[in-house]
């Protein structure tokens, strides 16, 4: 084992006799060799090399991790530490990597751990090879921000921030800005706290100026790195809405329109659903033409067919005077209705109803006839059986009255949805029942056998 690991080995040691020493109650027992692995390698196994033993033993802290033995996961990471004495420099680097992941995890859920413990692990894995040291203080400031240890993570991130070691290699270059970007999201989160402060003093007439400009000041810190990452290609949510949420504040509505718009539309950064609706949802707000928001909610729609924003983007294609535009209503709702999330989605169905009905009066047979023929093979089972049709009428009969007049139009009157729930006597639905009978028996896209 390497001067590293022996340091590391002998610090642990040294810290659990010191918190035993003061009474700091029972710490975890990480022993150097598990007896498990001892047993393993002793019978049958004589010829076993160390890559082997290695192997066995990574394969032993994955079992353990499974089932959530962390005790015993821990006890196997010690004994994982002789891959760090592989003469294979690249082996080294990824024995050193499982070591991280593993023992983070471990650290993370084990009974005994403690914010110390983590950070004690964290440090010392920093300083084991100095390629990991930025991914690891990386990792380490979100798990102190995981514990709400706020000021603790933001002092980590700038000790990252201003770490150096020989020539920054491309990779280093791009964890640094992300390490910056992150503690330009501590900034916006420090800014958001000082502006709920200050609107209360707004309204007692305490504000100061100083205590404006200190607000001001981290907004200045903020958006430096926030604007910086976005510019890179990737996906950005929280430092994007952070950053627009603070032009905003200051009234950049232009400079706010842009990012919005250049991370929805730039060709570099991947496909993102959310890049959409932040734009559709800043343009709604600035009361932008409708036809504007609807070439923003196109591309969603194309992205997340299922998003619930579509029902919204179905009714502005309703209000649309283009003809083009109504089609592709009736194309949003059946493309909603693909999806398990929305079978019972009683606007969605109430949507579909009312649609046809209009469609069907305005003479577009064509429309609904085009939206079917990709569906008619597995919609009457998804949507429309005889058991589907008994369980939405005990548990919603509003919603079993809108899928039954649409079954019917789609599948005509023999359709045994429509037919159970047509049969049904109620009070308060009689009216609507004799409504939807009388409708489907004159408009139907096809006169169907029972299914």
């Amino acid at each position: 084992m390497d001067a590293f690991s022996e340091e590391l080995m002998r610090s642990v040691e040294e810290d659990d006799q010191e918190k035993a020493s003061v009474g700091c109650g029972p710490e975890i027992h990480l022993p150097w060799l598990s007896q498990h692995i001892q047993n393993t390698v002793s019978h049958g196994h004589k010829g076993i090399n160390f890559a082997q033993t290695t192997s066995i033993c990574l394969n032993f802290i994955q079992e353990a991790l499974l089932k959530h033995q962390w005790q015993q996961a821990s006890e196997f990471l010690q004994c994982y530490f002789q891959a760090l004495e592989d003469f294979n420099s690249q082996k080294r680097q990824v024995a050193l990597q499982n070591i991280w992941k593993l023992g983070s995890a471990i650290l993370y859920h084990h009974p005994k751990s403690s914010v110390e413990t983590f950070s004690a692990f964290a440090d010392r894995m920093k300083n084991i090879g100095v390629q990991n040291y930025l991914k690891i203080s990386l990792q380490h400031a979100l798990y102190l921000l995981h514990k709400g240890m706020v000021e603790e993570a933001y002092r980590n991130l700038n000790q990252a921030e201003s770490w150096r070691y020989g020539e920054m290699s491309a990779s280093q270059e791009k964890l640094i800005k992300l390490i910056q970007a992150y503690r330009g999201l501590l900034d916006y989160y420090t800014w958001s706290k000082k502006r709920t402060e200050l609107s209360k003093f707004d309204m007692d007439g305490f504000a100061t100026s100083a205590a404006t400009q200190d607000m001001h000041s981290y907004f200045r810190q903020a958006s430096v790195n926030l604007h910086e990452i976005i510019k890179i290609p990737g996906v950005w949510d929280p430092f994007v809405k952070s950053y627009v949420e603070m032009l905003e504040f200051y009234g950049d509505q232009d400079g706010a329109r842009q990012v919005l718009t250049d991370y929805a539309y730039d060709n570099n950064f991947p496909s993102n659903p959310n890049a959409h609706v932040y734009l559709y949802k800043f343009l709604k707000k600035e009361k932008a033409p409708e036809d504007k928001l609807i070439s923003v909610l196109k591309i969603l729609h194309q992205i997340v067919p299922s998003h619930k924003i579509m029902l919204e983007f179905h009714m502005l294609l309703r209000k649309s005077k283009k003809e083009e535009h109504h089609k592709l209503g009736l194309e949003v709702l059946f493309a909603v209705l693909d999806f398990s999330g929305c079978i019972e989605n009683i606007t969605a169905w109430r949507y579909f109803a009312k649609y046809l009905k209009q469609i069907m009066m305005e003479k577009h047979l064509d429309w609904v006839q085009e939206g079917w023929s990709s569906r008619k093979d597995w919609w009457p089972t998804f949507h429309f059986s005889y058991y589907l049709a008994k369980k939405n009428w005990k548990e919603n009969k509003i919603l079993a009255l809108e899928k039954a007049f649409t079954s019917g139009i789609l599948l005509g009157k023999g359709c045994k949805y429509f037919m159970y729930v047509s049969k049904q006597g109620h009070k308060v639905q009689e009216k609507s029942i004799k409504t939807m009978k009388k409708f489907v028996m004159k408009h139907n896209i096809l006169d169907s056998k029972e299914l």
